[in-house]
């Protein structure tokens, strides 16, 4: 029996597998050259960046939790010039080589967004789209997610699409994620990367402090991975756009639980930080499992639960 087919469209980012990397866990891909080849990815996600580089919030920024971490990390970042700059070169090689590299966009206000992806056009070649970022928190609007409403959602989309002619992958916060899909996909949204992390606290019970540097963070791992399907299953039945799954993804059974649920391709993140060479292990986890449903193709699989 031949290989089955395991290539992907992602609203408009070609994946030759659907194995793709969380923002934020993963550097800009060249950190894990040391382990394996990242070319074999289906895509890479980078860290999210602004239009300027941002400091990040003060340390300590993680903690672990019981089955996942917390972080509140303030997406401390190069800024996109100097991600282009750093990074660049090697994003290009990548690109060459048939991964598809995503660039995460940052922002605090629309106008910082619509300034971002401006430099993306300009600046980076080998960005096969852009997942925009509409979980970080909003200065302007008194520090609520842009996301978190489908009227918030939307202005960020609405102001970003006549800029690029690039694929917009966006990052939902984990709230009114049915509403808010529908509102960005009437935007002009070509997939949607369901879910962000959630936000938690943990206090330390012996200083009576967080444990973080912030009273909340956001909670990311194992323990969320089953809120991410329902959500990811809600999503891909309200919309008609592509879904990247992402929440807890350990192993090709989470994986294919995403893929089930209706997710397109599926995002490792925390496993990164388990074990580095943990997205090509779920990659050969994911093909055996394809091939044991007895299909020639993954998109076969592509919202096949019966409930």
């Amino acid at each position: 029996m031949s290989a089955p087919n395991m290539a992907v469209d992602l609203g408009g980012i070609k994946m030759h597998n659907p194995i793709n990397t969380a923002a934020g866990t993963y550097g800009f891909g060249w950190q894990f050259e040391g382990f394996y080849d990242v070319s074999q990815l289906g895509a890479i996600t980078t860290k999210g960046c602004a239009a300027e580089a941002w400091p990040g919030n003060p340390k300590p920024r993680m903690c672990e939790v019981t089955s996942g971490v917390m972080n509140s990390v303030g997406l401390m970042n190069p800024g996109v010039r100097g991600l282009v700059e750093q990074s660049g070169e090697y994003l290009q090689g990548l690109s060459d080589k048939g991964c598809a590299v995503i660039c995460q966009v940052a922002g605090h206000s629309v106008d910082e967004y619509v300034a971002a992806v401006e430099l993306f056009e300009e600046l980076a070649p080998f960005a096969a789209g852009l997942e925009i970022n509409i979980s970080c928190p909003n200065i302007a609007a008194g520090g609520c997610a842009m996301g978190s409403t489908p009227d918030g959602a939307a202005e960020v989309i609405r102001a970003l699409r006549p800029r690029t002619d690039r694929p917009l992958l966006v990052k939902m916060a984990p709230a009114r994620v049915v509403e808010v899909a529908k509102a960005l996909e009437a935007e002009g949204a070509d997939a949607l990367s369901v879910i962000n992390s959630i936000p938690a606290m943990s206090i330390d019970v012996h200083t009576r402090r967080s444990r973080l540097s912030r009273p909340t963070g956001g909670l990311s791992g194992p323990c969320l991975h089953n809120i991410a399907v329902r959500m990811v299953w809600e999503v891909a039945h309200a919309v008609d756009i592509p879904v990247n799954g992402v929440g807890g993804v350990m192993s090709g059974a989470d994986a294919a639980e995403f893929i089930l649920a209706g997710a397109t391709s599926v995002s490792v993140g925390m496993s990164n930080l388990v074990r580095p060479d943990s997205a090509p292990r779920i990659l050969s986890e994911l093909v055996s499992w394809v091939e044991e449903q007895g299909v020639d193709d993954v998109n076969d699989l592509i919202g096949a639960f019966e409930c």
